[in-house]
């Protein structure tokens, strides 16, 4: 068997990682097919034409062989009867149950070769869906207008071959794919490119702790991929105790980072991955491999706010939902689902939110599970933070935006709040134009299983007060209408009309600040403390990396506060105008933000 090296290597301009399994080109026609099926006795790969190869049998369950074929080959494995695709495969003839092919990864020539990253705390993140935006290409036009805003990161969401054409992206069955309908290998490397050129970071929203319901092959050949005596609410759990599973998540981080060269990744709910000694095996192996002086992120999904996984050794932060799920109800007076953990008492829990990070940190939830560990010892950066993201609008039953559920003065409050202090902001599409399309949750499955995900979709708010109902619950929109996909797509054309070209201009008027006052003070800046000035109404200070101090004081209440001395800084930002004035007169304006600097002397 040919061996494989892990080196990356820059090949004529080009980038390629070899990955244990999957196709792997050993020269111009000559390709190594690799593939682990430990519950299959013989294994063939049928190559396009009808050549059929038999694997050679290999230790633990791996078959291998070297055919006489080159990039662009499609091809098959074959169990018995069963013909299934490539679950390594670069790139799909179509769509999860169509013949993988076989890609030349070095044919894409970088024009970014020089480019190294941002550090992570200049990090400002726009969340964004590749379809709903037509394809990479559509993504990619998009960068000079989000380079010229003030982004610095784009995030992506998952992109791995999922079955249909519409997708959020979290039913991939195929890790290593990029989703057909989105365009090709080196359409998503263009992206990339063109992002780099702009100083533009991008990452990747990758999935690990299942695969989607249509198109996973991997239970008929791979039988010790999952473990059934623990379940998700996906099902059986990945075996992360198989030395072949956990190399193919491995493989599949690398190889987003090392060939397509994006510069970091952000990991879907690990909290139900049950191997937490992976998760660091993982970030270990990455930061190890990653060349030298490249800047290379990770974030992580975590329900269980794990404290010791996050700060720079393993995972530079985790999405922040404790400091959306406290903002949000102060901003709506929700009450429901998830958010009853955290409207009790919520103004003492944001003043912990910002002075420590967690607010649960081993206390209980309402479903008497304990959550969390001491965070106060995290800098500011170990948490991304934000008002709206993929989950808080699309999870909701008809997608709203915070544009039609909270008052205007009181979002830009809480937006000076997101975009001013030290943790890291993430944006979600259409948020800096005050977007009020929906953004909902939509599928293409086959019809046996979106009639499934239509009631199970509607089944999920019927503990909620307006649609305990069956009328109610029918006029959620079916997420298998091409309609439902269609609403989601984000318009533009909008962000130049009047009352949105305001929205635009407050998120640029905040990013300029943040890029000339804060970039420059952010490497390692820690939370000093917070307190409670009345119900709604909070003062956090944050000590910055040259010894300045950030104080944000935020009143999300309809009331004014009386509060004392103001703080003697430069004010950087008054969402109200009237705020400043009444501030000098010992008052805190009702829906408002006050952002002030203390300088080193």
């Amino acid at each position: 068997m040919t061996d494989i090296s892990r080196d990356a290597a820059a090949v004529t301009g080009g980038y390629a990682w070899q990955t244990r399994a999957g196709a792997t080109l050993v020269s111009k026609d000559r390709t190594l097919f690799h593939f682990w099926a430990p519950s299959a006795d013989a294994v063939s790969v049928v190559l396009e034409g009808g050549m059929t190869l038999p694997m050679e049998a290999e230790q633990d369950g791996w078959f291998a062989v070297e055919a006489q074929c080159g990039a662009g080959t499609r091809y098959r494995y074959q169990i018995e009867d069963l013909l299934v695709p490539d679950p390594a495969s670069r790139a799909q003839a179509g769509d999860v149950h169509e013949p993988s092919i076989v890609i030349d990864p070095t044919t894409y020539h970088w024009r970014s070769v020089e480019w190294q990253g941002r550090p992570w705390h200049e990090s400002v993140i726009y969340e964004l869906h590749v379809g709903t935006l037509g394809g990479f290409s559509g993504v990619e036009k998009l960068v000079p207008r989000l380079a010229a805003l003030g982004v610095t990161a784009i995030e992506l969401m998952p992109l791995s071959e999922f079955p249909g054409g519409r997708n959020w992206g979290y039913d991939g069955v195929l890790p290593y794919a990029v989703e057909a309908s989105y365009g090709t290998p080196d359409d998503l490397k263009s992206l990339i490119d063109t992002a780099h050129t702009h100083g533009v970071m991008v990452y990747l929203d990758v999935v690990y702790n299942h695969f989607g319901p249509d198109g996973n092959y991997l239970h008929a050949y791979a039988e010790r991929f999952f473990r059934e005596d623990i379940h998700t609410p996906w099902g059986a759990a990945i075996d992360f105790r198989q030395d072949a599973v956990r190399r193919y998540f491995i493989d599949n981080s690398l190889l987003w980072l090392m060939e397509y060269r994006f510069d970091g990744l952000r990991f879907d709910a690990v909290h139900a991955i049950n191997d937490k000694g992976f998760l660091e095996e993982m970030a270990e192996e990455i930061r190890s491999t990653v060349e030298p002086g490249r800047h290379i992120h990770l974030m992580l999904e975590n329900e269980d706010n794990t404290a010791t996984l996050l700060g720079g050794k393993h995972y530079n932060a985790q999405w922040a939902d404790d400091w959306h799920n406290v903002i949000h109800p102060m901003l709506t007076d929700e009450n429901e689902g998830y958010y009853q953990d955290f409207t009790e008492d919520a103004t003492a829990k944001l003043v912990r939110c910002l002075g420590e990070g967690f607010i649960y940190q081993g206390e209980q939830t309402r479903h008497g599970k304990t959550r969390g560990e001491p965070s106060k010892d995290l800098p500011a950066s170990a948490f991304v933070i934000f008002l709206q993201n993929h989950d808080q609008v699309g999870n909701r039953a008809f997608g709203e935006r915070l544009t039609r559920l909270a008052p205007e003065p009181a979002l830009k409050a809480a937006t000076a709040l997101l975009l001013l202090s030290p943790m890291i902001p993430l944006l979600f599409i259409g948020e800096e134009w005050g977007s009020r399309q929906p953004f909902l949750f939509f599928t293409s499955h086959n019809d046996e299983l979106a009639e499934l995900v239509r009631d199970g979709r509607r089944n999920e708010f019927k503990d909620f007060d307006f649609f305990t109902s069956e009328e109610h619950r029918q006029q959620i929109p079916d997420p298998n209408a091409p309609k439902t996909f269609e609403d989601s797509k984000p318009n533009f054309g909008e962000a130049d009309q009047p009352d949105h070209a305001a929205w635009v201009g407050l998120y640029r008027e905040l990013l300029e600040i943040r890029h000339r006052e804060l970039f420059p003070r952010l490497e390692g800046a820690r939370a000093e403390g917070a307190e409670a000035l009345a119900e709604r109404a909070v003062r956090a200070r944050w000590r910055l990396a040259d010894g300045s101090r950030l104080i944000i004081e935020l009143n999300l209440s309809e009331n004014a506060v009386q509060v004392d001395e103001a703080p003697q800084g430069e004010l950087l930002h008054s969402s109200d105008a009237a705020a400043a004035p009444a501030r000098q007169d010992g008052q805190l304006a009702a829906h408002c933000a006050l952002v002030w600097l203390e300088k080193q002397a």
